[in-house]
């Protein structure tokens, strides 16, 4: 029997979980509607396009969503917990959705030091939650990487790293991805390796780093269609070189790590990370309905 209606809701998709007592998924659905993509901010229309049958056969059901659908460019602003945050925090501070009571969103995560700028998280704190984990360093790659310590089952630091981003307009923006060949290919792409060497050793800075691209082509180093795989390893080598050094700021030199996200990523920065000495163990994307269902059932929901 359904007990909860599960929704992660990023700028570019979202993911519904139609969810047991016991946390067993019943049901999955996948749309393209991010928030981005909704037309006019009809984020009601989009609710109940991809899950009003749902809610139509159950109408009491709760749901919750996280992600950037409680950003100010979501349907409500869900405001910021602080870091360090726990599972109990997420229940206490789920903001309501006008004239749908049955509807809440999680509140994303900020982190603020002394001497340190400001970061923010929307929706990945709800799948390390759904880890169950303890004590771990949990690495989410994508558009905005996330780098998280999770200790005595709370969130305690985080840092966020741009790297698809900053890949994904170098090879469509700049004059770096004027000399790259799309290749099909799956697993570690050509030129891969060669990158992540370049980065981690640290002989140059990561903006230096980054016209090698260039110059290792124009010079023959670096055929096209390994420039692209190249480009990648540098920046995915930068940020596992600077996330390696913030965490020995904190004083914490880690051995191993859990990988949160899509396959072609998770196996990239699994690769990328043993060669840096870090053993990682990679979870399944399902995670955020997991996370979710621990927050429903400690705000009562459930």
């Amino acid at each position: 029997m359904t007990a909860l209606i599960a929704i992660d809701w990023g700028t570019s998709s979202l993911r519904a979980w139609r969810m047991d007592a016991a946390g067993g998924i019943l049901e999955s659905r996948r749309d393209g509607q991010g928030i981005l993509k909704v037309e006019n901010g009809n984020f009601p229309a989009a609710f109940e396009k991809v899950v009003g049958d749902w809610t139509k056969a159950s109408p009491n059901l709760p749901v919750l969503m996280a992600g950037m659908i409680g950003s100010r460019q979501g349907w409500v602003e869900a405001t910021y917990a602080t870091c360090p945050a726990t599972v109990e925090m997420f229940a206490g501070q789920l903001a309501a959705v006008p004239q749908f009571p049955n509807v809440r969103i999680v509140p994303g995560l900020s982190r603020r030091a002394p001497d340190e700028a400001p970061d923010v998280m929307r929706g990945e704190e709800t799948q390390i939650f759904g880890l169950g984990l303890d004590n771990a360093l949990v690495i989410l790659p994508g558009t905005h990487a996330k780098w998280t310590s999770v200790r005595d089952g709370a969130i305690d630091w985080f840092s966020t790293f741009m790297t698809g981003e900053v890949y994904d307009v170098l090879k469509k923006h700049s004059i770096l991805g004027r000399m790259m060949e799309d290749v099909p290919q799956a697993g570690i792409p050509a030129g891969f390796d060669k990158g992540l060497r370049e980065a981690l050793s640290g002989a140059s800075g990561s903006l230096q780093s980054l016209f090698s691209t260039r110059t290792r082509g124009l010079f023959g180093e670096l055929s096209p269609q390994d420039s692209g795989g190249y480009l990648s390893g540098l920046l995915i080598g930068c940020e596992i070189r600077e996330g390696l050094a913030a965490l020995r700021k904190r004083k914490v030199e880690p051995k191993n790590a859990v990988l949160v996200g899509a396959d072609t990523l998770t196996s990239l920065y699994a690769s990328a990370l043993a060669q840096a000495g870090i053993v990682t163990t990679i979870a399944g994307e399902d995670c955020s309905a997991r996370g979710l269902h621990r927050i429903a059932r400690m705000a009562k929901l459930i």
